[in-house]
């Protein structure tokens, strides 16, 4: 087993996928402000630029997920994929996923949740990337074969709401108290998403539950899609049982 970082610089990149250009920092940006700020890489993919949406110009949103992502210390990238609100799960776009995996090469994945919730890409998208951590480390992909094959340590799901949450996975959760005024404004960095629905708030309230219910000020759950594994009890030494 490869040993741990012994510093910040060590810390290999972590990748969070969103379908639209406010889900990451509204589902998890206090995880990516945290994990910044310990000096890990956060990159940030997103999958369309909201051109369905209610509110907001294409044009608009892709302004306000740069500077999301720029509050939140993180870099980003757009990929084409079938545009807003018409994702499919298709070979095509996990290979197109693994390619971003292969030249990032991150220890951590992030995704939305499989299942299924107020938007349809937000379950494909969760599913295309658990195909593409499988395809990035398959070396005998041709259509990847100028990049070399990548392993991801731990792929993870965010809910974007609580109807999102997988029944039965691994839960984490993370303590982003003290990144609180970061992910607040780099959710308010949305504000064509924001100016009509209280998204902010919601958001920062089922955190506080939650942080409630582990004995912290906020926290944030994430779901693993596989097992965790762990060569010593400390990081899983206390559970959330505080309430």
């Amino acid at each position: 087993m490869k040993p741990s970082p012994t510093n910040p610089s060590e810390l290999a990149p972590l990748v969070a996928f969103g379908a639209h250009p406010d889900d990451v920092e509204f589902a998890c940006g206090g995880v990516l402000a945290l994990e910044a700020r310990a000096g890990r890489p956060v990159h940030i993919v997103v999958c369309s630029r909201g051109e369905c949406a209610t509110r907001g110009t294409p044009e608009q949103r892709t302004a306000e997920a740069q500077e999301g992502a720029r509050i939140l210390g993180a870099t980003l990238e757009f990929l084409e994929l079938d545009g807003d609100a018409h994702l499919e799960c298709r070979v095509a776009h996990a290979v197109k996923i693994a390619k971003v995996l292969r030249a990032v090469k991150p220890a951590i994945v992030l995704a939305p949740s499989v299942v299924p919730d107020q938007h349809p890409d937000h379950a494909t998208l969760g599913e295309l990337v658990r195909q593409s951590t499988r395809l990035a480390r398959y070396g005998g992909m041709a259509e990847l074969k100028e990049l070399q094959p990548h392993t991801i340590s731990q792929f993870l799901f965010y809910a974007i709401s609580p109807s999102a949450e997988p029944i039965g996975a691994g839960r984490v959760l993370v303590d982003v108290s003290g990144v609180l005024e970061i992910w607040t404004r780099a959710m308010n960095a949305h504000a064509s998403q924001t100016a009509h629905l209280n998204y902010v708030e919601l958001q920062l309230t089922r955190a506080r539950m939650l942080g409630l219910t582990a004995g912290v000020g906020h926290a944030i759950p994430l779901f693993a899609n596989d097992a965790v594994v762990v060569n010593s009890l400390q990081p899983v030494s206390r559970g959330a049982r505080a309430f």
